[in-house]
């Protein structure tokens, strides 16, 4: 008799749903920032989103296993990132309602508390193409009322930009998005085994709730394999989320 198979894990949920942040995207540029995040669009491309195009982070592009299956140069890039033909799935050390993203500092940026990476390409890549997120561990001081200083540009300050566009926000506890009126921040969908009440405590702002929330998508027995085997076999992405 063939053993059951294990149950997904907390960690493969936070893949599936960042995978599904590239669905129908087309033939568009990948840039996930992180573990999990670069998993889903490996495991994207190898399922849904054959189009995808993914890249070494220099000058190639990329199959999921690694393998060279093409050439970017910097010009190209350039017109990918100004042109909305890319999909950024960035990290926030603060994010807020509106989807206001901080990776610079913690506290007045004159005088910070804490010196983070720098404001680095969060304006440009949000202004001129999709961006996402991936938060890793849900908390008060990652999701906060308002951000200490914006590097990614939320809803409330994108006015008049054309390709300003936040799909998803992804953490540990569930997917958010902004599928608002004032487009502010919501919980599309909860990880099973987490409750919204689980989540409200977490979140250092009101959520907008909808009266039913899903539970994110369960993995196919083939996205499963090829997290587990093909992907991550060696389980790194326990270590962004253990649970």
């Amino acid at each position: 008799m063939n053993a059951s198979p294990v149950p997904p894990t907390r960690a493969e949920y936070c893949v599936i749903a960042c995978a599904e942040a590239w669905r129908d995207g087309g033939e568009i540029l990948a840039s996930p920032m992180g573990l999990i995040p670069s998993v889903g669009a490996r495991l994207a491309r190898l399922t849904f989103a054959p189009d995808l195009l993914l890249t070494d982070g220099e000058a190639m592009l990329v199959r999921p296993d690694g393998t060279v299956e093409g050439w970017l140069p910097y010009r190209q890039h350039l017109t990918l990132v100004t042109g909305g033909r890319r999909h950024v799935m960035m990290g926030a050390s603060q994010i807020d309602r509106y989807g206001n993203q901080n990776i610079s500092c913690i506290g007045d940026w004159a005088q910070p508390k804490r010196q983070l990476l720098g404001v680095r390409g969060a304006p440009v890549n949000t202004l001129n193409n999709p961006t996402s997120y991936w938060v890793p561990r849900h908390s008060r001081r990652v999701f906060v009322e308002k951000v200490d200083l914006v590097c990614g540009v939320g809803y409330d300050h994108a006015a008049g930009a054309r390709f300003h566009r936040i799909p998803r926000v992804v953490s540990d506890l569930g997917v958010f998005d902004f599928a608002t009126p004032d487009h502010s921040m919501r919980l599309a969908s909860l990880h099973p085994g987490v409750s919204v009440e689980q989540v409200a405590e977490a979140t250092g702002f009101a959520l907008n709730v909808p009266d039913e929330v899903p539970y994110t998508r369960e993995p196919t027995a083939n996205e499963l394999e090829l997290i587990r085997e093909v992907l991550d076999p060696a389980g790194v992405r326990s270590r962004e989320v253990a649970v």
